[in-house]
């Protein structure tokens, strides 16, 4: 499950002693798998926490209100689903599939929920762009995704014919606490819990006109 992770003075010591060292392919692959984990992840928050404030500038609640806001409560979990399965369960076809199934699906809906603000709401510009970033971040997952899995994705290319291919199991190396549960809390207090007051507000709000 990738290249075993070594301090970088420690591969020093290793050339000189003459054993293997870390080869470049080996420092790309890492390179891109701390991108994803510690960059493109909790970044994710803020295009999310962004839009959540357009939302609230445009008084989402006395406009299109709670069937726009259920309409974000629904492309969180598209989103979340696929991060939440790639985070906990060894990469394979089915774990490919559904992250690449979520990702069509989070488009589609985010051209719905456009359609259905357009007539209800004033939408700027800068919301917009808010827009361009969350719709093309679950795609960016997949891709480094599959590109640090590509003996996964060509078995999914050809279908997955092993029946492990098409199970949910954990991760041979488990990500580490510490890093689940800040990323849990990071995603909880800059989505879910904004989002969340989103839907309430939108509920207890009565429609004018």
């Amino acid at each position: 499950m990738g290249a075993r992770v070594l301090p970088r003075g420690m591969w020093r010591q290793r050339r000189r002693a003459g054993l293997p060292g870390r080869s470049r392919s080996a420092d790309v692959e890492e390179a891109s798998r701390r991108f994803l984990l510690l960059g493109l992840l909790p970044l994710w928050v803020v295009p999310g926490l962004a839009d959540w404030w357009m939302h609230r500038r445009t008084h989402i609640e006395r406009t299109s209100g709670a069937k726009e806001s259920m309409v974000h409560a629904l492309m969180m979990t598209e989103a979340g689903v696929p991060v939440v399965v790639g985070l906990l369960a060894r990469v394979n076809p089915l774990v490919l599939t559904t992250m690449g199934a979520a990702a069509v699906a989070h488009g589609a809906t985010a051209v719905y929920d456009v359609w259905l603000a357009s007539g209800e709401r004033e939408i700027r510009p800068i919301e917009q762009h808010i827009h361009s970033f969350l719709e093309v971040l679950p795609l960016t997952a997949l891709a480094f995704t599959a590109c640090l899995h590509p003996e996964e994705v060509r078995a999914t290319l050809r279908g997955g014919p092993g029946r492990q291919d098409w199970r949910l199991s954990p991760k041979e190396r488990p990500l580490p606490a510490a890093y689940l549960g800040g990323l849990a809390a990071v995603i909880g207090a800059g989505v879910i819990i904004p989002y969340a007051e989103e839907l309430r507000r939108c509920l207890r709000s009565r429609p004018t006109g």
